[in-house]
C-alpha cells in the first residue's frame, strides 16, 4: 500500500494504481482500530469508484466488529452532520472533494465531528499496511441505513432569516450540491437556475473546483446573461463553496468571511471571527471595529475547527471557501454559509458588489506557488530579507508593513512555496509581488 495516500487532512490518490478495492478494505479496519470505533457512518458521493471502495470499506468495518450505519450518496457536511447530530463515535466520507475524476479517498472524523489529521492518518496507514491475516475471530459488526437529508434541512435553515426573492444560479459542478442544494433550499422564495446539476463523476463539463477561475467562467456568464442576484459555485462533495456577485465577479472568499463574520456580530457582539494567514486586512480591522475578537490560524481545515473550538468561535473562514459555524458542531458547511449571504442580500436589499464597495481598500495577488529546491533554506533566505518588517511564523513565513504584506508558506506534500501579497493598491501590490517571486526564484 502506498503511503503517499495518507495526506495531511485526509487519504486520497487515483483509483485504482494508488487506492483500490483491497486497500480501502484494510483502510477500514484500520480505522476502526485506530479509532476505537463501535460504530461509524459511512456516506460517499458520486464518483465512479465510490460504491466499490464503499463495499470494500464498510466489509472491512464490519468484519472489525463496529456498526455501520451507511447514509448513502450525500455530501461532506452532511457526514459531519450525522455524526455529531445523532452523536455517533465517527464517521467516514468517500470523496477526493475537487480532485479530478481519476481521484478517490476518505475524509474521517470522530466523534463530534472532530476531524482526525496529519499524524494520526500516518498511523492508520502504517496499521494498514502492517494488518495480517485471518483477523483473529470476533462479533462482526451490522450494517444499518439512515435517511438524513430531512433532519440535515431543518438544520441548515435554522440559520435562514428572512430571505427574500432572489434569483440564484448553482453550478453544482456535477457534484453532490446538484441532488442536496435544490431539496435543502426547496422552501425559500428562491429562482433557482441550474448548471451541471446531474451528480456525474466524469465531471463533463469542468473539474469540481471552484477555486480555479477558469471552472466559474459559465456560472458568469449565466449570471450575466440572467440578471441574476446571485451565483453560487460548489466544489465535487459540496463543502466547499466560492460566489459570484450580480456583476459577474468573482468574490474572493475572504470577502465571504469578512461579510458573514460582521453580520454575524450584529446579534454576537464581542465574538470571536476566526480567518486564515492568507486572507485579507480587512477582516481583523472590520471585526476589531465592530467590537469582534479577530483570531488568525494556520491554513487548514482540521486547524481551523481546533482554534475555532479553543476560542469558542461564532464563526470562521478559509481563502479555500470553507467556512465554520459554532451553531453546525465548530465544522465547515458550504450550504450554511450560502443561506448566510442570501440573508445579507435579503436584509440590505442590494447586491454583494454594492454591499463590498466601502470594503474594497486592498488588493490581493492570489495564492502564487513558485518550485523551489530547499523550502526551509529559501524561507530563512526570505525573512532575512525583509527583516525591518514585522516577522512572524504562523504558518511558514508572514511579514507586515502598515500598508502592506505578504505570507510565504510550504507545500505539505510537494517542494513548492506559496505566496500571497496585499497592498493599498494594484499598483503597490504587483511591484511587490514580481521582487518577491523574483528573490524566491533566484538559485
Amino acid at each position: 500500500m502506498e503511503q503517499e495516500i495518507f495526506k495531511a487532512y485526509d487519504i486520497r490518490g487515483i483509483y485504482p494504481d494508488q487506492l483500490d478495492d483491497e486497500s480501502a478494505y484494510r483502510i477500514g479496519i484500520a480505522i476502526a482500530e485506530y479509532l476505537g470505533l463501535q460504530e461509524v457512518v459511512v456516506g460517499r458521493d458520486m464518483r465512479l469508484s465510490s460504491p466499490a471502495i464503499r463495499e470494500s470499506l464498510v466489509r472491512g468495518m464490519i468484519d472489525k466488529g463496529v456498526n455501520v450505519i451507511d447514509v448513502g450518496r450525500v455530501s461532506t457536511p452532511m457526514v459531519y452532520f450525522a455524526v455529531a447530530n445523532y452523536g455517533y463515535s465517527g464517521g467516514i466520507m468517500i470523496t477526493a472533494s475537487h480532485n479530478p475524476k481519476e481521484y478517490n479517498g476518505f475524509k474521517v472524523c470522530r466523534d463530534q465531528a472532530i476531524p482526525v489529521f496529519g499524524e494520526e492518518l500516518q498511523k492508520i496507514g502504517q496499521l494498514a499496511e502492517t494488518i495480517s491475516f485471518p483477523i483473529p475471530s470476533q462479533t462482526k459488526g451490522d450494517i444499518s441505513f439512515k435517511e438524513i437529508l430531512s433532519d440535515y434541512k431543518n438544520h441548515v435553515l435554522k440559520f435562514a432569516t428572512q430571505i427574500k426573492r432572489l434569483k440564484v444560479i448553482v453550478d453544482a459542478s456535477n457534484g453532490m450540491a446538484g441532488t442536496i442544494f435544490p431539496e435543502v433550499f426547496s422552501d425559500l422564495d428562491l429562482e433557482i437556475i441550474g448548471l451541471y446539476m446531474e451528480p456525474d463523476g466524469n465531471f463533463p463539463h469542468h473539474e469540481p473546483n471552484p477555486l480555479k477561475n477558469e471552472n466559474l467562467v459559465d456560472l458568469q456568464k449565466k449570471v450575466l446573461e440572467t440578471r441574476a442576484d446571485l451565483g453560487i459555485a460548489f466544489d465535487g462533495d459540496a463543502d466547499r463553496v466560492m460566489f459570484v456577485d450580480e456583476e459577474g465577479q468573482i468574490i474572493g472568499a475572504d470577502r465571504i468571511t469578512l461579510l458573514i463574520g460582521l453580520e454575524l456580530l450584529k446579534n454576537h457582539p464581542a465574538e470571536a471571527i476566526v480567518y486564515d494567514v492568507r486572507s485579507s486586512r480587512i477582516i481583523p480591522e472590520k471585526v476589531s471595529e465592530r467590537g469582534g475578537k479577530p483570531v488568525r490560524c494556520r491554513v487548514g481545515h482540521a486547524f481551523m475547527k481546533e482554534r475555532m473550538r479553543a476560542e469558542r468561535a461564532i464563526f470562521g473562514g478559509e481563502l479555500a471557501g470553507h467556512y465554520y459555524f459554532r451553531g453546525n458542531f465548530y465544522a465547515d458547511n458550504a450550504d450554511i454559509a450560502a443561506v448566510s449571504i442570501l440573508n445579507l442580500l435579503s436584509e440590505e436589499n442590494k447586491g454583494l458588489a454594492k454591499i463590498l464597495e466601502p470594503y474594497q481598500i486592498y488588493y490581493s495577488s492570489g495564492e502564487i506557488n513558485r518550485e523551489v529546491k530547499d523550502k526551509e533554506a529559501k524561507l530563512k533566505e526570505m525573512a532575512e530579507l525583509y527583516k525591518d518588517g514585522e516577522v512572524s511564523f504562523p504558518d511558514g513565513l508572514l511579514v507586515e508593513y502598515p500598508d502592506w504584506w505578504f505570507n510565504l508558506r510550504p507545500s505539505n506534500t510537494e517542494p513548492l512555496l506559496r505566496l500571497n501579497v496585499e497592498a493599498r493598491s494594484q499598483a503597490a501590490m504587483e511591484r511587490h509581488r514580481d521582487r518577491l517571486l523574483s528573490q524566491i526564484d533566484e538559485r
